[in-house]
């Protein structure tokens, strides 16, 4: 094992990471603690497994204002063999230390690129109104820029949320839940659950609520690929690459909702319909919506006959949960950290 494979090594990792490059900044803080505090030993993992997540979240918090909600096991994967082992650490450690923290330099520079081609792309929005947005041309800016791409399924999800979210609320649609009277025994012996739990009573058995649409959040191992939920009942699932046969029953069979929405590109729809035929599952699969049905929607939304109760607040919901989930760094304070550092004053390796 040389320099080289070390470097592609990272290298795969650097490409790999989504905007908010939490495993390469985790890989940047365990080599500037080899050359500057030496009190681990790259060598031996238990030094740094744990300890190099809190270190990873001081700078994570600073630039990005939140840290990985990752599995532990997922954040350890870090650490395996076809990824950035210890023997690999210990190559990029060695020359780390001999070019006093180029390779520190080079990670925090690929992510201070990173961060420069999503605000780029970000600012779309915030320089375009109902009557000039285009969501074609949207999706384009990260689509064509290779170091996006890996964040384009949560741009779907928002953009999908802010259309979705946007005409639940102009429709005022609601939700009634009710008790049956010829119950009335078992709610009585049961009213302090039907009071805290459903909010209903033997006093008052319905109620009605404005019906939402809400996201699950911020990506989550656990979430079994699930990426919002109404409390009518719908639970929906964005998918812009391909789904195979194992990640579609695990989505579908691990969902308790009956009512299952899947939104794809136009060319995936044929086949993800067969494939949840062939497993069985379609039944719970409420509608299969395409890519061009979100343009035609969009465009209904910001320059149709109802633009005007539906656009700003569509584009305002889409500002809104891109600065929620995507980075807000002060560009002035990330090049002061670069700085202190001295990682101005270096040559990537």
């Amino acid at each position: 094992m040389d320099k080289g494979f070390a470097k592609q090594a990272l290298d795969k990792i650097i490409d790999k990471a989504r905007v908010h490059f939490y495993k390469p900044i985790q890989i940047a803080e365990i080599l500037y603690r080899d050359r500057v505090k030496q009190d681990i030993t790259l060598s031996e993992l238990e030094t740094y497994r744990n300890a190099s997540k809190k270190w990873r979240d001081l700078i994570c918090l600073q630039f990005l204002g939140r840290t990985s909600t990752s599995s532990a096991r997922y954040q350890d994967d870090l650490f395996n063999d076809n990824a950035i082992p210890p023997a690999i650490l210990e190559i990029l450690g060695e020359e780390n230390r001999m070019s006093e923290g180029a390779v520190e330099a080079y990670i925090y520079h690929k992510f201070s690129q990173r961060f420069n081609q999503m605000s780029a792309g970000l600012s779309y929005c915030a320089t375009h109104d109902r009557n000039s947005f285009k969501l074609d041309k949207f999706l384009a800016l990260f689509w064509h820029e290779a170091g996006l791409r890996r964040s384009i399924d949560k741009i779907y999800e928002i953009v999908v949320y802010a259309l979705f979210s946007t005409l639940v609320e102009i429709l005022e649609v609601s939700v009634t839940v009710s008790m049956n009277i010829e119950k009335i025994d078992i709610i009585e012996a049961f009213e302090d659950f039907t009071k805290n739990v459903i909010q209903l009573s033997p006093e008052q058995m319905t109620i009605t609520r404005p019906a939402r649409i809400h996201r699950v959040g911020v990506t989550n191992a656990a979430d079994c690929g699930l990426d919002m939920w109404a409390n009518f009942g719908l639970a929906i699932q964005i998918k812009h690459l391909s789904l195979t046969e194992e990640l579609a029953e695990n989505i579908v069979s691990s969902l308790s909702a009956d009512r299952i929405v899947i939104i794809c590109k136009d060319a995936e729809q044929k086949i993800i319909v067969s494939l949840l035929n062939q497993i069985g599952w379609k039944s719970k699969i409420q509608s299969v919506i395409v890519e061009s049905d979100l343009l035609k929607w969009y465009e209904t939304a910001l320059q149709g006959k109802f633009s005007h109760l539906t656009g700003d607040k569509v584009l305002q919901k889409l500002s809104d949960e891109i600065k929620i989930e995507f980075p807000s760094t002060d560009r002035n304070e990330l090049l002061q950290f670069l700085q202190e550092r001295g990682y101005d004053k270096l040559k990537d390796t």
